[in-house]
């Protein structure tokens, strides 16, 4: 493993990035290969991956075994979930999402992308930019993910042609561009042998920027949401009607942005009661303040009626309710998304019966084209959808705030995740047409 003592650790900052990519175009590899070369992979494991490769006839330990971990993915020889891996250097901490790259996994990504600040797409520098390198960018567009890195991979299988290379980058950054991605490093890389992935590659004497790690280690980390508008959706009331507190009423939850002070003025929505902080506990111990990602136990002077789902807010930076959504959505179930669905919709803790009343458009992805009420949405499309929430909900725009401005799709009979959606991120879009739902009460 990498030296880093905890005192460098303490020091340090935390990225979390997500690989993604089209099948076999070598992400496990990659993973591999940066665990590997440096140093973060323990000795007993690298001892399983030799085991492992040379029951299978190969030569050379198959680095892509560090993170296909099921046993299925093994036989299969593809990624088929999201492997989550940790590592450090002295420089920075990881937390690195390895995601599926065959098409029919592609709702994996949103999830391993969600939380991430940047985002791994490889390309087979023999295939270019094809429809899955496309949909993964729209995604991480969608997603808001600030950094893109376009790992142009297999550069060993094209000689090393500058030329490729160049081609790949530019037909992707200008793809990137026009879905508003903010920033794109483009890196060509041998994964298989190592080339540009923490050493720098002696076939490629033209490229004068960073190795992956190099990059993974300075680019910039934006993802402190501690300046955020304060949000604590409820997940826990506690009353332990003891003797000792006969009268302890807290409300907890992890703060999922901003943060709280004893003595703030608070808004719980979406009864729009205020009251103020009288006490906040975090890990059983008052403090004054606290903060995003902290879990705590808010204490209100009031006594007022608040249950799980509710959002407790600053008064001064209460988002509006409402029971009309529009947001776009990557779908990620088997059975479509049609008009006229009834679903349920979770948002933070809360969740609630919807009807889907429109969708607008789909988004065509070679050429970003909208594909006008288009009817339904089948896996893997993203498109734009309008929904009615049977009680108003206090949302955030997705630009503003990626955890309470996120909501999920659940088909009500059978509790399957059906859309994950970003609240007014949105494509131009037509008109609505009319909803013509029957009244079966569903309709709100």
């Amino acid at each position: 493993m990498s030296t880093v003592t905890t005192e460098e650790l303490s020091e340090t900052t935390l990225l979390r990035f997500a690989t993604a990519g089209s099948v076999d175009d070598g992400k496990s590899t990659l993973v591999g290969r940066l665990l590997h070369d440096s140093k973060s992979v323990l000795t007993d494991q690298l001892e399983a991956v030799e085991r492992a490769s040379a029951s299978r006839g190969q030569e050379a330990p198959d680095l892509a075994l560090l993170t296909d971990g099921l046993r299925a993915e093994r036989e299969q020889g593809i990624t088929i979930d999201v492997a989550y891996r940790y590592f450090a250097t002295p420089l920075r901490r990881f937390i690195l999402a390895d995601t599926p790259g065959h098409v029919q996994y592609t709702r994996n990504m949103v999830t391993g992308a969600s939380t991430a600040e940047l985002t791994v797409i490889l390309v087979d520098a023999r295939n270019g930019v094809v429809e899955q390198t496309r949909r993964h960018a729209a995604l991480a567009a969608l997603l808001r993910v600030p950094h893109v890195v376009l790992a142009v991979n297999k550069m060993d299988l094209v000689d090393y042609e500058e030329k490729v290379f160049a081609g790949i980058a530019e037909e992707f950054t200008a793809y990137a561009t026009e879905l508003g991605v903010p920033e794109v490093t483009a890196i060509p890389i041998s994964a298989l042998v190592g080339d540009n992935v923490v050493e720098p590659s002696a076939n490629m004497d033209w490229y004068g920027g960073p190795t992956v790690l190099e990059h993974l280690e300075t680019v910039p980390v934006s993802h402190d949401l501690s300046h955020c508008h304060a949000r604590l959706p409820v997940q826990y009331v506690i009353r332990p009607r003891s003797a000792e507190h006969p009268d302890y009423r807290g409300y907890a939850g992890q703060i999922a942005a901003g943060s709280f002070h004893v003595g703030e003025e608070v808004t719980v929505l979406p009864s729009g009661r205020t009251s103020k902080v009288a006490g906040i506990d975090l890990l059983g111990e008052p403090v004054d303040v606290a903060w995003t990602t902290q879990s705590v136990t808010l204490l209100l002077e009031d006594d007022i009626d608040i249950s799980r789902g509710d959002l407790i807010v600053p008064s001064k930076d209460a988002p509006a309710t409402t029971q009309d959504i529009e947001a776009t959505v990557c779908h990620v179930a088997d059975a479509p998304l049609t008009v006229n669905h009834r679903v349920l919709l979770k948002h933070g803790t809360r969740t609630v019966k919807a009807i889907v009343k429109d969708i607008p458009s789909r988004l065509t992805l070679d050429d970003l084209s909208l594909h006008p009420h288009p009817g339904q949405l089948v896996a893997n499309d993203i498109g734009r959808v309008k929904i009615r929430t049977a009680e108003p909900l206090p949302v955030d725009s997705y630009s503003d705030s990626r955890r309470t401005g996120s909501f999920i799709l659940i088909d009500p009979n059978d509790g399957q995740t059906l859309t994950a959606g970003m609240v007014g991120e949105s494509f131009a879009s037509p008109e609505p047409v009319k909803d013509e739902a029957e009244d079966d009460g569903w309709d709100f």
